[in-house]
């Protein structure tokens, strides 16, 4: 099998598993245990934390661990809201289900409303988007993702948030940085934002853990109660094999970030020549500043979901959305967002690279997309006659 779906999720990286396995065997104590077991949990908790720290130039007591990024969002808007009578909530309109969900649900109750703010068919923040960001008063709360999951657009939030002066106003800013963990360098101070949402299955850790890193001058209501773990804002006892398991992924990733940028995005650009070499492929957004492992394009002639499907059949995994929402086969928001038509929307397919790819990985998917559109654009025509 040929994975080319790694915004979906990756592999995990052998020395994460390795870092694992012994909290999942022999060394199995409670972290709030107070002897020699519990110690060695809560050892472990430390060093990952440092590690998931590291990675986006925090300190460690910023680290939250949740169960998943999206519990790590929820906590954000949820958690920050439940403080204040009223707000407004401005959320960019091609984010993560678990952003605009969950903003929805927080705008269903009294005094509280969601802004949506607009993108360019770049998928960049609009003017339209700026002008109502500039109308945003002390206390509301602004969450657009740094990179988006199925474009790989980067949004330059920093300068954007600068021009505005957001944070000098007293507006609480997050950022989804769950997609650009690993391939961009990120540093928290920097980024000016209050809050970031971190996932460790999308940089080679394991599923079922998550973080929130924060800025401690925000106040956050729980929204889980319980034993008080994780500085009183996530109660349960900690699943310490997978926070050990994040904490590897993250010094791995964060060591080798220059490389592995420079890797993918020579497979980037591989992939890409040979797409626009195909008649009726069009690159979504390749004018703008992405992720260097994502390229999202449209075909002229076949759906999305039956090209997945005839690639899966020739042992090729890609998508034709984000995962966390190909369930219910609605067309994607974020393409539709930027002004692709239905049409457009259900003809685009999505390649993510990751660092175990190769070049001849990717050639074996060019050539087999255009076998796939050749033998399709025949059936086809056969059938009209």
């Amino acid at each position: 099998m040929i994975y080319l779906d790694n915004n979906a999720t990756t592999q995990m990286d052998s020395t994460v598993v390795e870092t694992m396995l012994p909290y999942l065997g022999e060394k199995f104590g409670n972290p709030s245990s107070r002897h020699r077991q519990g110690r060695a949990a809560r050892a472990a908790i430390d060093t990952a934390r440092e590690q998931v720290a590291c990675l986006v130039s925090a300190h460690p007591s910023q680290v939250i661990f949740t169960g998943s990024g999206t519990e790590a969002n929820n906590l954000a808007i949820k958690g920050y809201a439940a403080g204040l009578v009223s707000g407004r909530l401005f959320i960019g309109s091609t984010e993560h289900p678990s952003v605009t969900k969950t903003a929805d649900q927080q705008a269903r109750l009294d005094g509280w409303f969601k802004v949506a703010l607009p993108v360019t068919e770049n998928g960049l923040l609009s003017d339209e988007a700026m002008a109502l960001l500039s109308t945003a008063k002390p206390g509301d709360l602004v969450s657009v993702m740094l990179a988006n999951n199925e474009t790989g657009v980067i949004q330059p939030i920093s300068e954007l948030y600068g021009q505005l002066g957001l944070k000098d106003k007293g507006i609480v800013i997050h950022t989804d940085a769950v997609q650009a963990a690993g391939k961009i360098a990120l540093e928290f101070s920097v980024l000016g934002v209050h809050m970031l949402t971190l996932s460790a299955h999308k940089i080679h850790g394991p599923k079922g853990i998550g973080a929130l890193i924060r800025d401690k001058s925000i106040v956050l209501e729980p929204q889980m109660n319980g034993g008080g773990h994780e500085a009183g804002l996530r109660s349960g006892t900690e699943n310490v094999a997978a926070i050990a398991g994040f904490g590897a992924a993250a010094e791995l990733v964060h060591e080798a970030l220059a490389q592995t940028s420079e890797k993918l995005l020579a497979l980037r650009t591989r992939l890409e020549n040979g797409l626009r070499a195909i008649p009726g492929i069009e690159i979504i957004a390749d004018k703008t500043e992405r992720l260097v492992n994502t390229s999202c394009f449209t075909m002229a002639s076949v759906e999305g979901e039956t090209m997945l499907m005839m690639l899966d059949k020739a042992g090729i995994a890609i998508a034709s959305g984000s995962a966390c929402s190909s369930h219910d086969n609605a067309p994607s928001k974020t393409l539709t967002e930027m002004g692709l038509d239905k049409s457009r929307v259900r003809r685009a397919l999505r390649v993510s690279l990751g660092k175990n790819n190769t070049e001849n990985e990717v050639d074996t998917f060019l050539d087999t997309l255009k076998m796939k559109l050749a033998s399709f654009n025949s059936v086809v025509s056969n059938v009209a006659i």
